[in-house]
């Protein structure tokens, strides 16, 4: 391990960045993700026009082939973060997600497009690995919690403006404007990090970029049974969110047609869960992690329930779908920071690979999830209200087999100091 002077040591802490900049430097990271996708909503019907494309279920590909790309390319800059460091990584991938987004404004046709955006994904990678392992750097438990829901509250502002944002770009002009704007906002970011951004990992956590030391690192994530069943848990959830995402603009405009006013919609929803985040930072130390994402969870599956049961009898009334939607989605800005926090927790010394592999599961997970829900499409909401119940009901079941049937606890997540 390096030691480093006073002197040295003064200068790091001097160019760190406050409490209130990491928080909105790490949420402008994690943005850049959601940005990507919301941002996209308004112009799916533009973009299949433009593009030939016949099949309205098949629009959503622009979304979900970016996820798989971010599922994928986790996988590798875990490793590559845990050995050199969290900046060069996250350098990387800003530069890849950058030209992606430009390049895409000359596709020619959807698939060329469709590989554009791949590419974008597996740069977009590096902002949820070097996001999550610099929070769990400098943060351990409910602190981490806290930050984790904070940072969350900033990120869901982008939601909140994304789908505003690209309607006003199609006001202006075509949809290729949508994708220079999100290339340029990512420079933006990019810069912006490169300059406050400090190495956050520790040079005795630093592991070697071996096949064995890579294999050994994803064995200690995958073998920690607590840290995965939460994971898993965190996926399915994340899965139903996308699978609203998919099919938001069919519902919200072919179903209840509120034509133009679908952006503020989508983004009552986005503020829903921001103000969900923002509780959750100021109860998380009181409450603990383990009893509000269980409380958050059992809520999130009886009012998906409630709808699916609704919808049954009939297509239900705009405000009540809104309400029982915004319910779950409330309830998902609790489960999703504390569920991360406790998968994260015991696993401090391996953060860049944990927050890879677990990355790689909620992120491809959730987007496979989310696009089977989407195809199930069939002009009323009774699809997706089934997947959020489904969803609900089988993450309640992973964290029962985490907590070995208990739920409520307070306890410390298990850690085997030997593994992590």
């Amino acid at each position: 391990m390096t030691t480093q002077s006073p002197l040295v040591r003064e200068v790091s802490r001097r160019k760190e960045p406050s409490r209130l900049e990491f928080i909105a430097l790490i949420a402008a990271l994690m943005s850049l993700n959601a940005l990507a996708i919301d941002i996209m909503l308004p112009a799916l019907p533009d973009i299949g026009n433009s593009l030939g494309v016949l099949n309205e279920n098949d629009r959503p590909l622009v979304l979900s082939v970016y996820l798989l790309g971010v599922g994928l390319a986790q996988l590798l800059f875990g490793p590559l973060a845990d050995r050199y460091g969290r900046r060069g990584p996250l350098m990387f991938g800003l530069g890849v997600y950058v030209i992606a987004a430009l390049a895409a404004v000359l596709a020619p046709a959807f698939s060329s497009l469709l590989l554009w955006r791949l590419l974008q994904g597996l740069g977009a990678a590096s902002f949820r690995v070097v996001a999550l392992a610099v929070v769990r750097d400098r943060y351990e438990g409910r602190a981490m919690a806290e930050i984790m829901s904070l940072t969350f509250m900033v990120f869901m502002i982008v939601p909140i403006i994304a789908p505003g944002i690209g309607q006003i770009l199609l006001f202006i002009g075509p949809w290729q404007g949508i994708f220079l704007f999100v290339g340029g906002f990512g420079a933006a970011v990019g810069i912006w990090a490169y300059i406050r951004l400090p190495e956050t990992l520790d040079p005795a956590n630093r592991r070697p970029l071996t096949l064995k030391s890579i294999v050994g690192g994803f064995a200690i994530v995958v073998s920690n049974r607590f840290s995965m069943l939460y994971a898993l848990a965190g996926m399915v959830i994340f899965g139903s969110l996308m699978g609203m995402i998919n099919s938001s603009q069919q519902i919200f405009v072919d179903i209840y047609g509120l034509g133009p006013l679908f952006p503020v919609a989508f983004a009552g929803i986005a503020t829903v869960m921001a103000v969900a985040s923002f509780l959750n930072a100021r109860i998380v130390r009181y409450f603990g992690m383990r009893r509000i994402a269980h409380f958050a969870l059992i809520i999130f599956t009886l009012s998906s329930a409630l709808l699916v049961a609704l919808s049954l009898f009939g297509m239900a009334p705009f405000a009540v779908f809104f309400v029982l939607l915004s319910t779950a989605l409330f309830m998902f800005g609790w489960i999703g920071a504390n569920m991360n926090a406790l998968s994260m927790e015991p696993l401090g010394k391996v953060a860049g690979t944990a927050a890879s592999a677990f990355g790689f599961f909620q992120t491809l997970g959730g987007a496979l999830i989310g696009l089977w829900i989407g195809r199930f499409y069939d002009g009323t909401v009774t699809p997706l209200a089934l997947g959020y119940t489904a969803a609900g009901a089988t993450a309640l079941l992973l964290v029962l087999l985490a907590e070995k049937g208990r739920l409520f606890g307070t306890g410390t997540p298990e850690i085997n100091p030997s593994k992590s």
